[in-house]
């Protein structure tokens, strides 16, 4: 029997053409949705149970803004001090909050839509350790390592947003350590960014590095490129006061908001699954109330946050089943409300990347998107249940994301897909394959992902290439990429012009637009 001449090579000129956008296998925004672990009867007392918390329970440590806010529209507060909602307050609140809203990046092309089970992935976290793999150790976080963070992420490709997965251990001042990652944030990735700020008074100076980066107060609030990670509340049921008035002041500046909740099963929040969703919702109900009595329609995120913990320590396990569950269901009660919804997945238990690491990693992640998650925080390069960042599992992980994008994207099932007509050529007048036929030609790339480092050799294969490891090779990827010269830092004389303005404490590294820059 012979084979089509030329099938191999144009096989391989076809996957090295880069495809438009819309006919890539998977990207940003797919819809997800098919995944539902609750019943509509389980939502339906999911809501019930929360609005009976906001009415009965409320929530306490509101700032005197806050409360002076939410009671004009409604709210009572008690001689307890604690705010207390009814239902027809958060039925109207509702009906003012945004339901689509898109996160800018400061390239247009990295524009997210949130509208309804629309799927993102990015980063998320605060880890206080990078994970040296090679030696198997810890090492405390730094700004180098925080911009070397948004760079990998400019560039791997199913990451779709950046949101601080470390803290830097060596600014030491806390009004630094919110500038220079801002800066370093930046200064890596054109991507959408996601910063938290510790306190009001540094507001100010945020936006005028905001403003400067931007062109002008003007032009950032056209395309506000970062948003705000706030926990406005503090598990169980009562407001940060602090974070509360740093969430007032990014509304009235045009930032983006997304209102997390993160209580903890049987520690902070209930022991049960389900009752660690209703206070959650419940929460964000309340933070979703006071976002809209400050500003009606304010750009939001419904942060339904919720951790597990080990009941046998105590400890968070966010590598597991439950939390993959738990997650599913958050963007299920999200869905319901119409809101753009956040939560997290892809944290591994895992000090390493290893195997532990890749299946905790891959079942909240895949949970996730199926159940059609808005923003799938922390999915990327997270270990040791937060505490540890990898920047060697960004890269394995952006594999992984991919597949789960895949997962997402589902079955197409169309005339063309079912193939009748390529089954009646093939086996009636053809060669009793399908290699080199024009169908798989058109689909190789459309139809189908291809891991970037994963290996899909055979054995002989693996062993004639040198067995290559996976982690030897996410080393030599990000290398590949750090080694790339900056094009998508901020142009040279607003850079000059904010570093004589703010502490900015990273060195002048890289290029500018493809310019050196070192001084």
């Amino acid at each position: 029997m012979t084979r089509r001449s030329g099938g191999r090579s144009a096989r391989v000129a076809l996957r090295s053409a880069p495809l438009a956008e819309e006919l890539r296998p998977v990207r940003a925004g797919l819809i997800g949705g098919k995944y539902k672990p609750l019943s509509d009867s389980d939502i339906a007392a999911i809501h019930a149970s929360a609005l009976q918390v906001l009415e009965e329970i409320g929530l306490a440590d509101a700032p005197p803004s806050g409360v002076e806010a939410m009671t004009a529209a409604g709210a009572v507060y008690g001689e307890d001090k604690r705010l207390r909602f009814a239902p027809a307050m958060v039925d109207a609140m509702l009906g003012q909050a945004s339901k689509n809203i898109t996160l800018h990046g400061r390239n247009a092309k990295h524009d997210l839509t949130l509208s309804p089970n629309k799927v993102h992935y990015g980063t998320g976290g605060a880890a206080v350790h990078i994970v040296d793999a090679k030696n198997r150790n810890y090492r405390e976080s730094t700004l180098l390592d925080l911009y070397q963070s948004a760079r990998l992420a400019e560039h791997l490709e199913h990451v779709h947003y950046f949101q601080r997965p470390l803290i830097t251990r060596d600014v030491l001042d806390n009004y630094e350590l919110d500038i220079n990652t801002l800066y370093a944030f930046m200064s890596g990735t054109q991507k959408h960014i996601g910063i938290s700020y510790q306190e009001i008074s540094y507001m100010e100076g945020v936006f005028d590095l905001l403003h400067m980066a931007a062109g002008s107060e003007e032009k950032w609030r056209e395309r506000p490129f970062a948003s705000n990670t706030n926990c406005f509340v503090v598990p169980p049921l009562k407001f940060a006061t602090e974070s509360c008035l740093v969430m007032e002041a990014c509304i009235r500046g045009g930032m983006p908001v997304l209102m997390l909740s993160a209580g903890q099963a049987g520690a902070t929040a209930p022991a049960s699954i389900t009752g660690t969703i209703v206070q959650a919702v419940a929460e964000c109900l309340a933070g979703f109330i006071y976002v809209n009595c400050i500003k009606p329609g304010a750009p939001a995120i419904f942060g339904l946050w919720p951790f597990v913990s080990d009941l046998r320590s105590g400890a968070m396990s966010g590598g597991s089943g439950e939390q993959a569950l738990l997650t599913a269901a958050c963007a299920q009660m999200g869905s319901f409300y119409g809101l753009p919804t956040g939560s997290a997945a892809g944290i591994a238990d895992s000090k390493m990347p290893d195997m532990q690491a890749g299946y905790e990693k891959a079942i909240s992640n895949v949970m996730a998107g199926l159940s059609g998650l808005n923003m799938v925080y922390e999915s990327i390069g997270m270990h040791a249940s937060l505490l540890g960042f990898s920047l060697e599992s960004m890269i394995i992980d952006n594999d992984m994301i991919g597949q789960c994008l895949r997962c997402v994207r589902g079955i197409d099932v169309t005339p063309e897909s079912l193939a009748i007509e390529t089954m009646r050529e093939v086996c009636l007048n053809g060669p009793g394959h399908y290699l080199g036929h024009e169908q798989t030609l058109n689909l190789m790339q459309t139809e189908y992902i291809y891991p970037v480092i994963g290996d899909r050799t055979s054995p002989k294969e693996w062993a004639e290439v040198g067995k290559p490891d996976l982690l030897e090779a996410a080393t030599a990827e990000k290398k590949r990429i750090l080694s790339i010269p900056n094009q998508v830092s901020l142009p040279y004389q607003i850079d000059k012009a904010i570093r004589e303005k703010h502490p900015i404490r990273l060195p002048k590294i890289g290029s500018f637009h493809g310019m050196a820059f070192a001084e």
